[in-house]
């Protein structure tokens, strides 16, 4: 028996035409179109470097790109503006000599300066008139100097003496990391760290902590090691597991009874 050539009784569709119609609904329905973001390269800048706010999936049929210095799209807060068609660069009052933009929205800035910190809003004007903007924030750091770590002692005697080791850094905030022989410092219940991490005391010293202490101080865009303090620990006692005065003590007596 040959399928009837039209639709059933009670107006239904036939499961295979409703499946053509599900898998070409499937092949011209368009994707979906990329969200538009701005990404902060480095995520993190230094001062005296350079940083882009690169766009990424800017839509086609912009016409226009606007950048702003702060989250509001206001008039003197204007940097810079870029018209595709023309491809044409417009200087607005906030423009301060050292941002560039490009054609696909991405703004540059040389030689970044601790006031460029802030939020910057991209405005992009589409040929339909449709308005769009978005605001990223830029952080900027000051550069970090090299910390310097000293010792209270770098000369001790096991089971006898405690040492304080101090790392010092020209910048505040900073976290705090310390090292030893080059790997990351495991602490032992002898040793105590300060709240701010500046300060390590190792109390009392064991001849398993001679060897070269360093800090290191860092904030999200950079880090920077101390050099090395080397730490040497005198044994308190001698290979007999004595104390080097009762063994002074044995070699007298020694040698006086063999001289009786």
């Amino acid at each position: 028996m040959e399928p009837p050539s039209g639709p059933p009784r009670g107006g239904l569709v036939p499961w295979k035409d409703l499946l053509l119609a599900v898998s070409l609904l499937t092949l011209w329905n368009p994707p979906t179109t990329a969200q538009v973001t701005v990404e902060s390269v480095p995520p993190s800048a230094v001062e005296g470097k350079d940083v882009c706010l690169q766009v990424h999936n800017l839509p086609g049929g912009t016409a226009r790109l606007d950048w702003y210095k702060g989250a509001n799209v206001e008039a003197n807060c204007h940097i810079v503006s870029y018209v595709v068609d023309k491809q044409e660069t417009i200087l607005g009052p906030a423009h301060s000599g050292r941002e560039t933009v490009y054609p696909n929205g991405s703004l540059l800035f040389q030689n970044i300066t601790l006031k460029d910190t802030g939020y910057y809003t991209l405005q992009f004007i589409k040929r339909n008139y449709e308005v769009a903007q978005l605001t990223r924030q830029l952080r900027i750091f000051k550069p970090l100097a090299q910390p310097t770590l000293h010792a209270s002692n770098t000369t001790v005697t096991e089971d006898k003496d405690s040492v304080v080791l101090t790392c010092s850094s020209n910048y505040i905030g900073v976290s705090i990391h310390w090292f030893f022989n080059g790997q990351s410092l495991k602490l032992t219940e002898r040793m105590t760290l300060s709240q701010d991490n500046s300060t390590l005391t190792i109390r009392p010293v064991k001849k398993e902590d001679a060897g070269n202490y360093q800090c290191e101080v860092s904030n999200l865009a950079i880090s920077r090691k101390s050099d090395p303090v080397s730490l040497d620990v005198s044994y308190g006692r001698n290979n007999t597991g004595l104390p080097v005065g009762s063994v002074i003590v044995i070699a007298i007596g020694v040698l006086v009874g063999l001289a009786l």
